[in-house]
């Protein structure tokens, strides 16, 4: 009878180990933007339903959207460094000095306006030149948030005569350095505060994606949208990250690390940057048909405002010099990347 019981216990706990062992694997995905964003609705929802699908329901994603997992934007990566997400969307530039070299290919002039060709050419800045700002993470995509336009509220912006004295939100320490230089009064904002803050005259626009400006309805209140010539670089593009905890991706059996290593690297950041296209073009139609005005700017006056902004270079390489980086040369080498990728997409 004792030995019934003994082998009774120990089928028990085999039952109960097997079971554990294929109990799904939750996945908390914590990003900033509402649920009915581009973001969510046609990038991470497919993602986590592929990760179901090639995983036979071993992996399984828990959305929180809009800072549902609590705290602000910049706190995204310690969130996902500490375990409090398992994965986060957000951009390296909303922490300062975290990420030191990814900046160069951030700063004005640089990278395609386009979301596929700037994401491209992101990806392969990163992978050349940037991977050990990210060793504490496990780098799922690095895609562009797609050029950042002048959106205004009272008129357009085509010179730098129009930029003097307005008041513009800016997402980082870079941009704000650009509408400085370019004579504007930069305003420090996360994009969930945008339309807010326009709306109450804290701010008289905003350097935001077209993506963004649909999102949070920017487009109802700033009614004046100017981007840069077509085939140029943009004014500015923050780069945007999906990372994953390091510890959380190490502890998944192989077979469920190699579903997520099949589903990240180039082929999601050109799913990332095809979706930022799609939604750009939905944007500029929604903006004309709310009888919005957009303006590409002349191209002597965005050569102009490149000039103008050549100081924010000079005063970024003598900051990283000090963190050991050769800025110049991370410049050279984001504008070479850059360019092909520029022609690529034009």
């Amino acid at each position: 009878m004792k030995l019934k019981l003994i082998l009774a216990a120990v089928l028990a706990a085999t039952a109960v180990a097997a079971q554990a062992q294929t109990a799904p694997v939750k996945i908390k995905v914590a990003h900033f933007l509402p649920s009915i964003s581009n973001l969510q609705r046609d990038v991470l929802e497919p993602w986590c339903e592929t990760l179901r699908e090639e995983s036979s329901g071993g992996l399984q994603c828990e959305l929180y959207p809009a800072m549902a997992i609590g705290g602000t934007p910049p706190n995204l990566i310690s969130h996902v460094r500490d375990g409090i997400a398992d994965v986060v969307w957000t951009s390296p530039s909303y922490t300062p000095n975290l990420f030191p070299a990814m900046e160069a290919i951030e700063l004005p002039f640089v990278v395609p306006a386009d979301g596929l060709g700037g994401s491209r050419a992101m990806w392969a800045y990163y992978e050349q030149h940037a991977r050990k700002d990210f060793e504490r993470y496990k780098v799922l995509a690095l895609h562009s948030g797609s050029g950042q336009n002048l959106n205004a509220v009272k008129a357009p912006v085509q010179t730098l005569a129009d930029m003097k004295g307005m008041k513009l939100r800016s997402p980082s320490r870079v941009s704000s350095r650009l509408l400085s230089a370019l004579g504007a009064a930069p305003v420090n904002m996360p994009a969930s505060a945008i339309t807010e803050s326009v709306s109450r005259g804290v701010a008289d626009g905003a350097l935001a994606p077209w993506e963004l400006v649909t999102a949070i309805k920017l487009d109802e209140i700033a009614r004046f949208h100017t981007e840069p010539p077509a085939g140029k670089p943009a004014y500015f593009a923050v780069s945007m990250a999906l990372l994953m905890n390091k510890k959380k991706y190490e502890g998944l059996p192989a077979e469920l690390k190699a579903v997520i290593d099949r589903n990240s690297g180039l082929p999601l950041v050109e799913k990332f940057g095809a979706s930022w296209d799609r939604a750009t073009e939905a944007s500029r139609k929604r903006a004309a048909a709310l009888g919005n005005t957009l303006v590409v700017q002349k191209l002597e006056d965005y050569e102009a405002m490149r000039k103008a902004a050549e100081s924010v270079e000079a005063e970024w390489i003598e900051e990283v010099k000090a963190k050991g980086l050769d800025g110049a040369a991370l410049i050279a080498a984001a504008r070479e990347i850059s360019n092909k990728h520029l022609t690529r997409a034009n």
